[in-house]
């Protein structure tokens, strides 16, 4: 196994900084496929099982560092972060660090900044699944930064999951997973109103539950549409024009309603509909919402 240095010399060896539960797979995955694996954490005995697995464990983050050429990062929080890195300071000199951390698009360019000015080199990641899928296609590990470092590193980092390159800018891998994130809660929460919606009348919630994931086979082209719709902002009725869509609205916020259920996003649908119908735009799709998001009352303009 190799990887590379900054100055392109070839090496096995990574370092790995935080052994919780995803930092402790993480340099699992490197150690047992055969890299030479330094490990570091503040509660030092996490590394007792890594040293059996074949790493090797430092007294201090600057000892992980100095160990490697490759420094990847998983701790708690940015806070986190920060503190072990200004632990390290000049020690990030010649050495590409990967966090993985989870943290703003924000404090990735600042990060990326504060390493560059040390000598070293960022790369910013964020990690999609958890700790059992480390090293399998079933986690994805969005990363941005140096497009240098990412292409002499690629192979290292392939071995922890489904990696993908989202450009030089440091903050968009985190954009991309928050992104990613906030859609899944976004949903999940609407489901939860949704199941209680169903308990309320009577319905059996874990069989309505197994219809409506039946349904969503139907989504992905769907999502697919309105991407490529705002991108052009041509906006076909999607899912049926405005105009029908607003009349079905009021049924479903008065059946909430009616039932004490929660219909604060089927008021805000309905008023985001009524903005755009307004706006001479009834005829087009659900996907043409997006052009009213900046007009909503308190909202500035785009």
């Amino acid at each position: 196994m190799t990887t590379t240095t900054v100055d392109g010399q070839a090496s096995g060896r990574v370092s790995v900084l935080g052994l919780g539960a995803m930092g402790s797979a993480i340099a699992r995955t490197f150690a047992d496929r055969g890299y030479h694996t330094t490990v570091w954490n503040r509660t030092a005995s996490r590394s007792a099982p890594l040293v059996e697995a074949g790493a090797t464990a430092a007294a201090t983050a600057a000892e992980a560092v100095a160990a490697s050429p490759l420094v990847v990062v998983c701790l708690l929080d940015s806070t986190a972060v920060d503190e072990v890195l200004e632990s390290v300071d000049a020690g990030v000199a010649g050495r590409v660090l990967v966090n993985l951390t989870s943290g703003s698009p924000a404090q990735a360019r600042t990060r990326d900044r504060w390493v560059a000015e040390r000598g070293g080199v960022y790369l910013d990641g964020k990690l999609m699944g958890d700790p059992p899928y480390v090293g399998t296609p079933n986690i994805l590990i969005p990363v941005s930064g140096s497009r240098s470092a990412f292409e002499a590193h690629e192979p290292v980092l392939r071995e922890l999951g489904g990696i993908a390159y989202h450009g030089t800018d440091p903050g968009l891998a985190a954009v991309e997973f928050l992104g990613q994130v906030a859609v899944s809660y976004e949903f999940l929460v609407g489901f939860l109103h949704t199941l209680r919606l169903m308990n309320e009348e009577g319905v059996d919630v874990a069989e309505f539950a197994g219809r409506v994931a039946g349904s969503l086979s139907a989504y992905p082209a769907l999502l697919t549409s309105f991407g490529e719709a705002i991108k052009s902002g041509q906006y076909g009725p999607d899912l049926g024009s405005l105009n029908v869509q607003a009349a079905l609205m009021d049924d479903l916020i008065s059946h909430r309603e009616s039932l004490g259920v929660e219909a604060v996003r089927m008021r805000e649908v309905k008023d985001l509909m009524d903005l755009r119908i307004a706006d001479g735009h009834g005829d087009q799709g659900f996907s043409s919402l997006f052009e009213v998001l900046a007009k909503r009352p308190g909202e500035v303009s785009a």
